[in-house]
């Protein structure tokens, strides 16, 4: 009778590492999946920071185009972008925006006789400041 050998062939360190990134990447869309909220609320602070800026431009290019001034709106006092107060539209429509943007959650742009944006605008001396509350509650400003 010969001797017979038993042949027990193991993983080999490449398939054990492929099984742990395709682990790892199936976990990692989980995660992303099951907190859909928050990939909501980053979007949409991602929405507002650029809204600040576009604001933010336009007025400065306002200024530039006269001489330094801001629109007569504009006061040292933090006032909502809206017809109601801070009321820019018809200084930087459609001159250097085609629409004043509003926050996604709080704000509303019909035309500029009724919108309330959900920023804010102050001046200081030279400088103009136009600020957004994030989805957490701290707010996000921009000057110039």
């Amino acid at each position: 009778m010969g001797i017979t050998k038993n042949h027990f062939r193991g993983f080999t360190l490449i398939e054990i590492l492929i099984t742990i990134v395709i682990l790892a990447i199936l976990a990692g869309l989980t995660i992303v999946a099951l907190n859909p909220g928050q990939n909501i609320d980053d979007a949409n602070d991602v929405r507002r920071k650029a809204d600040v800026n576009t604001i933010l431009s336009s007025i400065s290019q306002y200024a530039v185009d006269n001489s330094g001034s801001f629109p007569s709106d504009i006061t040292s006092t933090d006032q909502a972008i809206s017809n109601a107060a801070a009321d820019i539209c018809g200084d930087i429509v459609p001159a250097y925006m085609a629409a004043v943007p509003a926050d996604p959650t709080t704000g509303s742009y019909t035309d500029c006789t009724t919108y309330s944006t959900g920023y804010t605008v102050s001046s200081s001396g030279s400088r103009v400041t136009v600020t957004a509350t994030l989805a957490d509650g701290s707010t996000y400003s921009q000057s110039r």
